[in-house]
């Protein structure tokens, strides 16, 4: 991995958290955002600055453009320098219900952070890396899931259209911004063993599915992360516009 830094929304978790462990290990500093959790943004600190790196975590909302803006400000004002590598990771499922039963402000909040979030934060990406605007170029990496085209029908279908609204962000952005220095790409995750399932209400869920997997067990947030360094390494350069699943064949 080369460049100055990398940005993670969504980091002091699960796969964001697997992905600023792994940066680390690769040699780059790491701005994360997080959103309430003050223990594990410190513990996660601890942890990159252990691998020799510097981090800085910034506790902002990243379904507003507020928040937005506060995480890559404060990655300017720290680094003085754009990023080259962008991972927009950030996301909640909301809780499992049938859709009849959602509220409006329930799939909302799914959109605003899912969507809205996402693509203010590709966004502010673009205007630091692509090259027509003086930047170094580099790559995003959004974090779909196999939600998308599963669609999970009486758990929340509100998150596998958000996520399918992930999916075809990833295609235009990438086609949009392949000529600026900027490749674009997604993964999408299938059922993985991290706590995002007890936010949800079903704490069991990896438990409970894992049989409908092909492979017979859930992934793991390390297993999404290595997929995500690739896709942001020179060992991918030829790709952009794919969405890669990790999904253990489901």
């Amino acid at each position: 991995m080369t460049g100055p830094y990398a940005i993670v929304t969504g980091g002091s978790r699960g796969i964001g958290a697997a992905c600023c462990r792994l940066l680390a290990a690769k040699g780059l500093d790491i701005a994360f955002s997080y959103r309430g959790d003050d223990a594990a943004a410190a513990a996660l600190t601890r942890q990159i600055e252990a691998a020799g790196r510097q981090a800085l975590a910034v506790k902002a909302d990243m379904a507003t453009e507020d928040g937005v803006v506060q995480l890559f400000t404060a990655a300017d004002d720290r680094f003085g320098a754009p990023p080259t590598h962008v991972i927009v990771n950030a996301g909640i499922t909301g809780k499992i219900r049938r859709v009849a039963d959602m509220s409006a402000t329930e799939i909302q909040a799914v959109t605003d952070l899912n969507v809205v979030g996402a693509l203010l934060t590709a966004r502010e990406a673009i205007r630091r890396m692509s090259t027509e605007r003086g930047g170094p170029g580099g790559g995003i990496v959004l974090v779909s899931s196999a939600a998308a085209w599963l669609g999970s029908p009486n758990e929340f279908v509100h998150y596998a259209a958000s996520k399918g609204a992930v999916s075809t962000m990833t295609l235009g952005l990438a086609k949009e911004v392949a000529r600026e220095g900027i490749r674009v790409n997604a993964v999408a995750p299938g059922l993985i063993d991290t706590d995002i399932h007890a936010s949800a209400g079903a704490p069991d869920r990896v438990d409970r599915l894992q049989s409908l997997v092909p492979l017979g067990r859930g992934g793991t947030a390390e297993e999404v992360a290595e997929a995500i360094l690739w896709l942001l390494s020179a060992e991918s350069s030829y790709v952009t516009g794919t969405i890669l699943p990790v999904s253990g064949g489901r």
